[in-house]
């Protein structure tokens, strides 16, 4: 992390998990434990659950964000969600382009250049997660597929807009896997990526954006992960339904 140039954020991707109840308990358990955090605390909740955990982290260094948003304002799109009904509720991030949508839900980089067009048009801050498959790094592409998804990813975005996105390398083969990629591997990718960002606006901009790490960011490797200098937070998955896995972890952003 270099925090003298951009923001460190950790953001916790909770899935398809937690009812309400569970909601409630779990984020009256994160509040006291994060609230010294010198990091931006988010945690991103299944849409049923989004109106309690913004009730419940008023007034909170918590914010609160979606796990996906609509590229149109309305219409006929049945089970879709647009980005005026998430800020007209007071969420702030969204996440765009995880992974498993791209692999379950038929996402491609145009839909999700759209999403985030549509995300950064209405206020929210995006979390754009990019990553390649094993295969993908097995045939040495790494590098080419993450800068081409990126590039994609933030077309017709204005230089002054990208104050709203942060990206999230997400290795596809360490998510939910139990695998992690080193320091190394992590901070080499997050490099790419700060590289095509430079490429296609300035460097001041790369310098300025936000980059995380989320394969499976945990509270026993994160410290190692966060030491590095292009390694600007993390998008936590299974960490992020133990408040004190999650502490930890945000805990570590902020030394």
């Amino acid at each position: 992390m270099n925090k003298t140039l951009r923001k460190a954020v950790i953001a916790g991707n909770w899935k398809m998990n937690n009812t309400r109840v569970e909601t409630k308990a779990l984020i009256n358990d994160l509040i006291p434990l994060v609230k010294d955090a010198d990091c931006e605390v988010v945690v991103c909740v299944p849409f049923t659950n989004l109106e309690t955990a913004v009730n419940l982290t008023k007034g909170t260094n918590v914010k609160v964000g979606a796990q996906n948003v609509h590229f149109e304002k309305s219409g006929a799109f049945t089970g879709e969600i647009s980005a005026d009904m998430l800020t007209e509720m007071g969420v702030e991030y969204v996440v765009v382009g995880h992974s498993e949508r791209r692999q379950y839900f038929g996402e491609t980089n145009v839909t999700v250049n759209k999403r985030t067009k549509a995300a950064v048009a209405a206020g929210l801050k995006v979390l754009l997660c990019v990553g390649e498959l094993l295969e993908e790094r097995e045939q040495g592409i790494t590098d080419e597929l993450v800068a081409l998804q990126t590039k994609i990813a933030l077309q017709g975005i204005d230089k002054a807009d990208l104050n709203k996105i942060i990206i999230a390398y997400e290795p596809v083969w360490a998510i939910g896997t139990g695998k992690t990629a080193t320091a190394d591997q992590a901070n080499e990718v997050c490099a790419v990526i700060r590289a095509t960002v430079a490429k296609i606006y300035d460097q001041a901009a790369a310098d300025a954006m936000t980059i995380q790490y989320g394969g499976s960011m945990n509270a026993g490797n994160a410290a190692e992960l966060l030491s590095k200098p292009d390694v600007d937070g993390g998008l936590i998955g299974g960490a992020s339904l133990k408040a004190a896995d999650f502490a930890t972890i945000i805990n570590a952003a902020s030394k």
